[in-house]
């Protein structure tokens, strides 16, 4: 047994059984998964000033171990070269990308949210605010599920939200497993519809990697 089918085993993604995979990428949620982590690959406290981030070149090799196909969703924010970094990096890495422009929604804060955020602060003449970028791509993935469907045995999902119960609801109706990898708090209905979820904490060494954290 090779490296590949070890993880794949520990993993307990069964090629025989999932047959012809699908995998597809909300990355505007797993960007995040692991901001708040505290521990590194090897479990080891992350020294000061340091933090881990979604590696989207590891990523891409980690899902081609199962995956006959590989989508990217990500938003587009053209005054962000981070942004732009990103879409670049995927579409050299996925076998398709996926983007359309962010929107910018003004987020009035509280007394208690101001010495939390960790967002840039402004004000004007209704408060303290933060710009907060919003862009779901829900649509554009069900959408690309349903659109391909004849062409996968499993639809596999990296996201934690629960809007997507209702396509793995029609997903399963039409005879199609689901493997979902996820992080933080997952609904209970999404959990308990499909054939194998995945926390994002058991693949964390295959696909992150430690920087530094940005200064304030």
């Amino acid at each position: 047994m090779n490296l590949e089918e070890l993880k794949l085993q520990n993993l307990e993604i069964d090629k025989q059984k999932f047959g012809r995979i699908f995998s597809f990428v909300d990355f505007g949620n797993v960007n995040y998964w692991y901001e708040r982590d505290e521990l590194d690959m090897n479990s080891e406290k992350l020294p000061e000033g340091k933090k881990l981030v979604v590696d989207i070149e590891k990523l891409a090799e980690f899902l081609s171990l199962f995956s006959e196909h590989r989508r990217f969703y990500f938003g587009l924010d053209s005054q962000q070269k981070k942004s732009l970094h990103i879409i670049n990096k995927a579409r050299k890495c996925f076998d398709k990308t996926v983007t359309k422009p962010i929107q910018k929604i003004k987020h009035y804060l509280d007394v208690s949210e101001r010495p939390v955020t960790t967002r840039l602060i402004s004000k004007d003449a209704d408060g303290h605010y933060i710009i907060i970028p919003k862009c779901n791509f829900d649509v554009e993935i069900c959408v690309d599920a349903i659109r391909h469907l004849d062409k996968y045995d499993t639809f596999c999902l990296l996201s934690s939200d629960a809007d997507f119960v209702y396509l793995v609801e029609f997903l399963r109706r039409k005879k199609k497993r689901v493997v979902l990898f996820s992080s933080g708090y997952v609904s209970y209905w999404l959990k308990r519809r499909v054939d194998l979820n995945i926390n994002s904490q058991m693949i964390k060494a295959f696909i992150a990697f430690i920087k530094h954290k940005p200064r304030l």
